[in-house]
C-alpha cells in the first residue's frame, strides 16, 4: 500500500505541474490530484520539493522507457530527427516537456530540484548520445562531432521549443526544418566516395584546425 500511495502522489504532482505549473503545486494540489491526505506528502517525501524531485525522476524514466525501442531502431540522423518531430508532438500534447520545462524553471530558484531535474534531463540525452554514436559512426564528419555535446543541444532545443512554439509556433517549426536540413547535408556527406571523403575530411581538419 506504501508504494502504491508513492506512485499515486508522484503522478499527482506531475499532474499538477502540467495543469497548474509549477507555482500553483502545494501538497494540498497534489494530494488533491493523487486523491490522498496531504499529510501523506510529507510523510513520504518530507516536503514538496522532495516530491517534485523525485516525480521529475520518475517521470523522465516513464517517457524514456516509453521510446527507448523506437530510439533503439533509428539509424540514421534523419531518422533521429523524424522521431524527434513525433516525439516532441506527442510529448507536448500530453504536457510532458511542459512538466520539465516548469521545474527546470523552478530550480533556479530552488537549488533542491536541481540535480533531480538535471538527473531526469540526463535520461534522455543518454539514450540520444546513444543513438548519435551510432548514426554518426563512419561518417566523413564523425571525428568532428561532439556527440555527448550534441546530445544535450538536442535535449536542450527540444526543451526550449516547447516555451518557443508557445509564442511563435511558425519560428519553432522553421527550427525543425533547419535541423532536417543539416541531416540533410550530413546524409550527402555519407553518400559521397571514398576519394571525396577523404578530401572532405581533410579540408575539415584544416578548418577545424585537427591533424589527421
Amino acid at each position: 500500500m506504501s508504494g502504491d500511495t508513492r506512485t499515486k502522489l508522484l503522478a499527482g504532482a506531475l499532474r499538477t505541474v502540467t495543469e497548474q505549473g509549477y507555482a500553483k503545486t502545494s501538497a494540498r494540489t497534489v494530494a488533491a490530484a493523487a486523491g490522498v491526505n496531504q499529510a501523506l506528502v510529507f510523510y513520504h517525501f518530507g516536503s514538496v520539493d522532495e516530491l517534485l524531485a523525485a516525480a521529475c525522476r520518475y517521470g523522465a524514466e516513464q517517457r524514456v522507457a516509453r521510446y527507448r525501442e523506437r530510439l533503439a531502431r533509428v539509424g540514421s540522423l534523419a531518422e533521429l530527427l523524424a522521431l524527434g518531430r513525433e516525439l516532441h508532438a506527442e510529448e507536448r500534447a500530453g504536457g510532458h516537456v511542459a512538466v520539465l520545462a516548469q521545474l527546470l524553471s523552478g530550480a533556479q530558484t530552488q537549488p533542491r530540484l536541481a540535480p533531480a531535474t538535471a538527473a531526469g534531463l540526463a535520461l534522455w540525452i543518454g539514450e540520444i548520445e546513444q543513438v548519435l554514436a551510432r548514426v554518426l559512426a563512419g561518417s566523413p564528419v564523425a571525428e568532428f562531432v561532439d556527440a555527448p555535446g550534441l546530445a544535450r543541444a538536442l535535449a536542450a532545443g527540444f526543451v526550449g521549443l516547447e516555451l518557443y512554439e508557445g509564442v511563435d509556433e511558425r519560428g519553432a517549426q522553421r527550427a525543425l526544418d533547419a535541423l532536417e536540413q543539416l541531416a540533410g547535408l550530413a546524409a550527402v556527406l555519407e553518400e559521397l566516395g571514398p576519394v571525396t571523403q577523404r578530401a572532405v575530411r581533410a579540408r575539415l581538419r584544416r578548418g577545424t584546425g585537427r591533424r589527421g
